[in-house]
């Protein structure tokens, strides 16, 4: 299929097209189009629009555009055609995990009246079973679709049956061997049923080494799995091993995306899943708990500078260097924490290496505690050349917050992970927050002590 870059002459083309019903142009226009695109243009258009545009592809790239559209655009679209051409038009020609997707997303009387709807009702049911599970597991992910034979079977009765089932199939990864129960004994190289003799029976050509996950797996963990070993689908047995679907790398990516949005948000101080289609009140619902906690924890520091209100009088100088304090304890304790929810989120930070990983960070804390705590004793200098006794306090306390943010930064998303909390929590706002008062507290105490002493 030839690639297009889609471009607003493209799109706006297409739009006076449909203004002028020319549906003969329009069809010229996009029947080229990778369905991807066609969510694309049709998330441009409309909903009277993206009608006269859906109703003009064949019910196969139907499917396939539907599956592309964003799900809180998707369900504004369907929910404007009748049950009947839901499930005739729509649901019948998507695979069987998107399919459940869509029907999943419809309030309970309206999935009903769709699958109420449908012709094939093998896939009807195939799209029950996978409402049952959660869409955060294997088995909310998987489709029914893949290729499966029998180790009892001949290479001709496989070389039969591969073409049946193939015609449900846009690809074909992988074929899997399954014994009489339909428990996953393994998988069949392509290449090696071809190469064998028709008479060969299976379970001596097939490799009985495969990676599966069960239906209950955790959506992240099996992005995981796939990813170790670059897998472009696997298969997905239930509680006593038998084969009932295959997850395929699409899916996986999708998974991955949602999950590094969602910690990114979180990072940001987004506490619920937030779009930029979604309306103000939505977003501010999303923002605000993290900006109330802020300014709780704003009026705290500013509590902790008035007690220290007399000790700033005798030493003005020390408010000069509140905000350099405050910013590098924030910034120290982000990066920190980062580190440790990436390693945590992709397996490499173990209970057989965190003792190694936070010795690293120790010393990775030094290190930038020594070089910006003598870059900041230097800078210090220029501001007060009278005495020493305010560049050693602004050092001394430097080298501690630093230590405190990367040891705090380190330590709260490890005992988050272990309460069983999103590690992810542990960044940014909260982080920055923490720092910032208990940094802000260091200093100031550090600060009395030091130049009490020396003046």
């Amino acid at each position: 299929m030839q690639q297009f870059e889609l471009s607003e002459e493209l799109v706006s083309q297409i739009e006076g097209l449909i203004k002028a019903n020319n549906k003969e142009d329009v069809a010229k226009l996009v029947e080229p189009l990778h369905p991807a695109d066609i969510a694309e243009i049709m998330n441009e258009l409309d909903t009277k629009e993206a009608q006269f545009l859906f109703l003009l592809l064949d019910e196969e790239k139907a499917g396939d555009v539907l599956a592309e559209i964003e799900e809180d655009e998707r369900q504004r679209f369907i929910d404007s055609f009748p049950p009947e051409v839901i499930a005739k038009r729509f649901v019948n020609n998507m695979d069987t995990d998107d399919a459940a997707d869509l029907v999943g997303s419809m309030p309970n009387e309206q999935q009903q009246e769709v699958l109420s709807h449908m012709e094939d009702l093998e896939q009807a049911g195939d799209i029950v079973d996978l409402l049952h599970y959660d869409e955060d597991t294997a088995g909310g992910l998987m489709g029914k679709e893949l290729v499966k034979v029998n180790e009892n079977w001949t290479v001709l009765t496989c070389l039969r049956e591969l073409s049946r089932q193939a015609e449900n199939l846009d690809e074909i990864f992988y074929i899997y061997v399954v014994d009489d129960d339909n428990i996953l004994k393994g998988r069949l190289s392509l290449k090696k049923m071809i190469l064998s003799p028709t008479s060969t029976k299976i379970q001596s050509i097939y490799n009985p080494d495969v990676t599966y996950v069960t239906t209950d797996e955790p959506a992240e963990s099996v992005g995981r799995i796939m990813q170790k070993y670059d897998l472009v689908a696997i298969p997905v047995v239930d509680s006593i091993g038998r084969l009932v679907g295959r997850i395929t790398i699409d899916d996986v990516v999708d998974v991955i995306r949602e999950e590094a949005e969602k910690d990114y948000q979180m990072m940001s101080g987004i506490s619920q899943d937030v779009e930029s289609s979604d309306t103000i009140w939505d977003q501010t619902k999303a923002r605000l708990p993290w900006l109330i906690i802020g300014l709780f924890g704003g009026m705290l520091a500013a509590y902790m500078i008035s007690f220290y209100e007399a000790d700033i009088a005798l030493f003005p100088a020390t408010a000069m260097f509140i905000p350099v304090i405050t910013a590098m304890g924030g910034n120290v304790g982000i990066q920190s924490s980062a580190i440790v929810v990436k390693g945590l989120a992709s397996n490499t930070l173990t209970s057989k290496n965190i003792f190694q990983s936070i010795s690293k960070e120790i010393s990775c804390a030094v290190i930038n505690a020594c070089i910006c705590s003598s870059i900041i004793f230097i800078l210090s200098l220029c501001f007060n050349l009278t005495s020493l006794a305010m560049p050693i306090t602004v050092t001394t306390s430097l080298f501690i917050v630093i230590m405190f943010a990367s040891l705090f930064g380190t330590a709260f998303p490890l005992l988050l992970n272990k309460l069983k909390i999103d590690p992810a929590l542990a960044t940014g706002p909260f982080i920055t927050l923490t720092n910032d008062i208990i940094g802000l507290n260091i200093y100031l105490f550090t600060g009395k002590a030091i130049l009490g002493c020396l003046m």
